[in-house]
Order: C-alpha cells, then sequence, then structure tokens
C-alpha cells in the first residue's frame, strides 16, 4: 500500500460513516476482517467477519450530521499502516461537544481492502 491508497481507503472509511451505507462499509473489509474499536475489553468490543462488521456499525448508526473527522496515514510499511486523525461530534440539546484524537492500526489485504482494524481513541478533556 502506498500512503495515497491509504489515504483513499481512509476517505472511503469517512463516506462509508457518514452514509450508513452497508454496500459502501462491506467493500473496505476484506471477508475475514477484524475491526476492533476498544481491543482491550470484552469479545463484544470486536466484530470478525465482513457481515459482522456492516451489522455492528449499523448496530447504532451515528447521524450523519453530528459529527466531522479527518484522518491521514502516519506510517506505510507495504500491507501496514498507522493513521491518526480527529473525530467531533457536535453540541446536541442533549450531548456536549466531543472530540476524540484517533489512532488506526491497519492491516490490507491484497486487494486493498482491510484485513486488520483496530482503533485507539483518547476523549479530549474539555476545560
Amino acid at each position: 500500500m502506498t500512503r495515497a491508497e491509504v489515504q483513499a481507503w481512509l476517505d472511503r472509511y469517512v463516506a462509508a460513516w457518514r452514509a450508513n451505507d452497508p454496500q459502501l462499509i462491506a467493500d473496505l473489509f476484506a471477508a475475514d476482517a477484524i475491526y476492533r474499536w476498544r481491543p482491550y475489553g470484552p469479545e463484544d468490543r470486536s466484530a470478525r467477519g465482513r457481515q459482522a462488521i456492516v451489522a455492528a456499525w449499523l448496530d447504532d448508526p451515528d447521524d450523519p450530521d453530528a459529527w466531522e473527522a479527518a484522518y491521514a496515514p502516519f506510517a506505510v510499511d507495504g500491507d501496514r499502516a498507522v493513521a491518526t486523525g480527529v473525530s467531533r461530534y457536535f453540541r446536541t440539546a442533549v450531548e456536549p461537544e466531543r472530540t476524540y484524537h484517533n489512532v488506526f492500526l491497519l492491516h490490507f489485504a491484497d486487494d486493498g481492502r482491510c484485513s486488520e482494524f483496530t482503533e485507539l481513541w483518547m476523549l479530549e478533556e474539555n476545560a
């Protein structure tokens, strides 16, 4: 994978998240991929297999107008990459604004789909 290919994948990731479209989500991942959104917890904090990943994403989808996000490759080495970025959820009547600083550990299959995705994040504290 090149930096440009990883960036294109990250851009498709954001587009799929915004669209909440099952096909766009599925197109990101290899058939046997594993997605870990909280890697240091119980099994319900990860999904294995493309269809399980799609189901987990759509279980409680974010309103596409309630957030913004941008990610970029930090390092790329063959079929592995590290990406960093920020996800910000806007203030609502019931939720304060929240900003997350993200690190994604990515492993790609030969076809450019992600075969392993591990998300690490920190919630920015408001002063």
